[in-house]
């Protein structure tokens, strides 16, 4: 079995060098993302191609695919909104991803933004290193008591209305599947347009669908309480830039912490530090002080990786088998 393994990191080898090791499939890594630009360069006689969230599988990158006898494509990764699926079904090119690598991991991210930007953790690390140990411009709010709405309560959305009841939260969530544990837990499930208007804060965790672009946009963003504190992990097109830079502008979000961006392919997991970025909105956001950006790595954790790894190499020995994986992980 044959695999070009795209967006490739010193730390992806590491992990699944490691797995590989108990299958022993030729993994050929290449750095770049999988795109029109590169597809054409992939040998013939490749089985399956291994990509991440920001690799581009058009109808055409998939056509060229399936000309070259590509029969898998494994998504390291939960969301599936870069991959033409109708596409990869009428190639008979099988796709598969990991739906639940660690939920845990993402949920604690969207945790730790959240409590970053409230106590202002990295401006008093950053004043204490320079001996200024004054107070003025720290202050917080406490989390125990506030309203915090989830958007989407999926394995994610799950984990993290568990970490906020634990804070002494009242959580609202909205979900077209509503979770009957989080209900016994207290957890109140709303229309969308309810939890805007009542969250205090909001933390995204749902997939990136064509029904829910731009979900957060000047519609819903003039429904929340002034002053919402907004938090994305999930992914950048869910919120539509230029409406939540005018809503900082106005002071609508008091805080917002991305680990996702809609732009992100060009700059994420990537050394820019001695760039000129040319990305206007994401130079604009950075330049506000109660804005906190992360470059997507809230999955990042020894555990996450691992099973991403496991499950990533176990799907695609079941499907060289002739067998498929039953946990969710097949999309086509």
């Amino acid at each position: 079995m044959r695999i070009a393994f795209f967006s490739a990191k010193p730390y992806d080898r590491m992990f699944f060098n490691q797995c590989n090791e108990g299958y022993g499939f030729q993994i050929d890594y290449w750095e770049t993302h999988l795109g029109p630009h590169v597809v054409s360069a992939i040998e013939t006689g490749t089985d399956a191609v291994c990509v991440f969230v920001n690799d581009r599988l058009t109808a055409d990158v998939i056509g060229v695919l399936a000309d070259k006898g590509v029969k898998v494509i494994a998504l390291r990764c939960a969301g599936f909104n870069n991959v033409d699926l109708d596409a990869a079904r009428k190639r008979n090119i099988q796709v598969c991803r990991v739906p639940a690598y660690s939920p845990e991991a993402v949920a604690e991210h969207a945790v730790a933004m959240l409590l970053t930007l409230n106590r202002k953790t990295h401006k008093a690390y950053n004043r204490v290193r320079e001996q200024n140990f004054a107070l003025n411009g720290l202050l917080g709010f406490n989390l125990h008591g506030k309203t915090v709405g989830v958007a989407g309560t999926g394995k994610i959305g799950k984990a993290f209305c568990r970490i906020m009841l634990g804070f002494g939260c009242r959580v609202l969530a909205f979900d077209p599947f509503e979770d009957e544990e989080l209900k016994t837990l207290g957890v109140q499930y709303l229309p969308m347009s309810d939890l805007l208007a009542a969250a205090d804060i909001i933390s995204l965790h749902c997939p990136l669908t064509p029904e829910n672009h731009y979900m957060i946009s000047n519609e819903a963003l003039e429904k929340m309480k002034q002053g919402i504190t907004l938090i994305n992990t999930s992914r950048g097109g869910l919120l539509n830039t230029k409406d939540v830079i005018a809503a900082l502008k106005k002071g609508k979000i008091a805080y917002l912490g991305i680990d996702v961006y809609e732009q992100e392919e060009k700059l994420f997991f990537k050394d820019l530090s001695g760039s000129i970025i040319m990305d206007d909105d994401i130079q604009r956001l950075m330049s506000f002080p109660n804005v906190l950006v992360t470059g997507h790595q809230a999955f990042f954790t020894e555990e996450a990786l691992t099973e991403i790894a496991s499950v990533t190499l176990h799907s695609i020995s079941l499907l060289d088998s002739g067998k498929q994986p039953q946990n969710g992980e097949m999309l086509v």
